[in-house]
């Protein structure tokens, strides 16, 4: 086994540190008693508890998550129904303008994306809300599901779906049974990239929200202008751990399903 020069391990420790030592700075004076946060006076757990009391953060809470849901799994089905359309389509009238109408939201600065969204609910009437938030996060997260499962579909075993096909199974039966659940971690990891950009979305939503409408990291953003208090500290360790719960389980789920894949593999070919 190759030993890693020390010029490697200072570069990654320094990458590491860089990243991570400020959220740890965070989880820590989150249990600061101190309503300063630079100034540590004790280990307390009270903001979070007051935290729990303030309805403001929680109906922020509320509509981001509502939000995230439903601009994730509509983003998801249409990501995978574009990245199919693009690996499996071939060459079509129209191909390289779809696209590029597809991909365009991955380079397409996020301020332009916001201020053309609300230009374009200003001039159908539509009022803003969750509604419009949800339609705006579905505008530029599909792209990054669409990355995500073209990419598996590239890589796909066409075999299989025309020997589903040669059995009698319908196209339709056939990428139910066959073709979605083999790409399904592409699609759950799509799913989990979309909702993890909808909840960390800031610029989009501040464009496309309305007062009866506003999403946690404009809550936040408005209540750091005015000073941070512990109370975000708080709220921002809640989100942390609510993440890394995230990864480790999807982690854990994907360690097992290629483990049984693995199994069944060496099954095969025993039998």
């Amino acid at each position: 086994m190759k030993r890693m020069s020390w010029f490697n391990t200072v570069s990654l420790t320094l990458g590491f540190a860089f990243l991570y030592v400020p959220m740890l700075i965070l989880v820590i004076y989150s249990f600061n008693e101190s309503k300063l946060v630079t100034v540590w006076a004790g280990f307390s757990t009270k903001w979070y508890g007051e935290l729990i009391q303030n309805e403001a953060f929680l109906n922020a809470a509320w509509v981001t998550i509502k939000v995230a849901v439903m601009s994730s799994t509509i983003a998801t089905v249409l990501g995978t129904m574009a990245a199919y359309v693009l690996v499996r389509g071939g060459r079509f009238m129209g191909r390289t303008l779809f696209s590029g109408m597809i991909y365009a939201p991955l380079v397409m600065p996020e301020v332009i994306t916001g201020l053309s969204l609300l230009l374009l609910f200003i001039g159908i009437g539509l009022d803003r809300g969750v509604l419009t938030i949800v339609l705006a996060h579905t505008t530029f997260s599909m792209c990054y599901v669409s990355v995500v499962v073209s990419s598996r579909l590239v890589t796909f075993d066409k075999s299989l779906e025309e020997a589903a096909l040669d059995l009698g199974c319908s196209a339709s039966e056939a990428f139910r049974l066959v073709t979605l659940p083999i790409i399904a971690p592409a699609v759950i990891s799509g799913w989990l990239l979309a909702f993890t950009l909808s909840l960390d979305d800031l610029v989009i939503a501040s464009f496309t929200s309305g007062p009866a409408a506003t999403t946690l990291p404009i809550k936040i953003y408005s209540a750091v202008r005015l000073g941070v208090s512990p109370e975000i500290n708080a709220l921002s360790t809640l989100m942390i751990a609510v993440v890394t719960i995230g990864v480790i389980s999807a982690s854990l789920v994907n360690k097992r399903q290629v483990v049984r894949q693995q199994r069944e593999e060496k099954a095969a070919e025993r039998s």
